[in-house]
């Protein structure tokens, strides 16, 4: 049967507003599929990408706006911390005495503001010392270098980890990413110990929320540093990714795409294996390969 526009409609095949709640990281819509045989109309699946915003505040202080990121709905409370944490704002678990969303005023519907309340003063004045330039917008250099290496330590000696390990963690990756199955629009982070076992993986719209969710989990956990530890991540490295994997002590990080000249840069600087290009059997190490064992 042809629609009103001429296209042939397929069964809806989405829940409808009756059926179990929607999930708050996909959201339906109607598209027409152009192929070979024609045109239909036929009910997707798209990743959600919404503001969040990021609030702090310590013992009888007001409540400081200290950020707005876009991100995808979920896991929310660790990508607040991980945030304040990787951009060095929070430096221990103890500093944190809550963090909770909003109350949602409807099932369903996600909230889009976190709050973190602190054991200490927040300082509202070093946001603008540690909001700075990233590749996102292309000025990058000496400074930023340099400014990463005053707010971490080198990362530790860490472990050893064969090539059969390494190859093995972008499968391992993808059988987990529900989301991303159902888009195919939403990249990923995972921790992996030397094995090749998930720790722990997190989605999102932008991989440098899916590493401060990862991260932020940590951090809640007690569990930093993660000095025994691999990170992955869908797509390219950039210098922010490899900065956040410096402030959480991760000695590897590898990546299905390349890295840019400055994560390359961070990784060497800070003592990092970076991992690029990581597809099959094949793979890039650009820096400290000592911590691979390619026989």
């Amino acid at each position: 049967m042809l629609n009103r526009s001429g296209f042939r409609a397929a069964p809806p095949s989405l829940p409808t507003p009756s059926g179990p709640p929607m999930p708050l990281d996909v959201a339906p819509v109607e598209m027409v599929a152009v192929g070979e045989g024609g045109a239909e109309v036929r009910s997707d699946w798209l990743a959600i990408e919404e503001p969040l915003e990021i609030r702090a505040r310590g013992p009888g202080q007001k409540v400081v706006s200290v950020a707005v990121t876009m991100r995808t709905p979920g896991d929310d409370p660790e990508l607040a911390v991980g945030f304040l944490f990787t951009e060095g704002l929070i430096r221990s678990r103890d500093e944190v005495v809550s963090v909770g969303p909003c109350v949602p005023t409807k099932v369903g519907v996600a909230c889009n503001v976190v709050a973190v309340v602190l054991s200490r003063p927040f300082d509202g004045d070093s946001l603008k010392r540690n909001f700075f330039a990233t590749s996102s917008c292309g000025v990058c250099g000496k400074a930023t270098l340099e400014q990463v290496a005053v707010r971490c330590d080198r990362v530790a000696a860490g472990p050893v980890v064969g090539r059969s390990v390494i190859v093995g963690l972008p499968e391992t990756l993808r059988r987990v990413q529900s989301a991303f199955d159902r888009t195919g629009g939403l990249h990923a982070a995972g921790l992996f110990d030397v094995e090749g076992q998930a720790i722990a993986v997190r989605e999102d719209v932008g991989r440098h929320n899916a590493v401060d969710k990862l991260v932020g989990r940590a951090f809640l956990d007690g569990e930093l540093p993660l000095s025994g530890r691999i990170l992955l991540v869908s797509g390219r490295t950039s210098f922010e990714i490899l900065q956040k994997a410096a402030v959480a002590g991760v000695p590897i990080v590898c990546a299905v795409s390349a890295p840019s000249s400055l994560a390359v840069s961070v990784a060497d600087r800070l003592g990092i294996t970076l991992i690029g290009f990581l597809r099959g059997p094949r793979f890039n190490v650009y820096t400290h390969p000592d911590r691979i064992d390619v026989s």
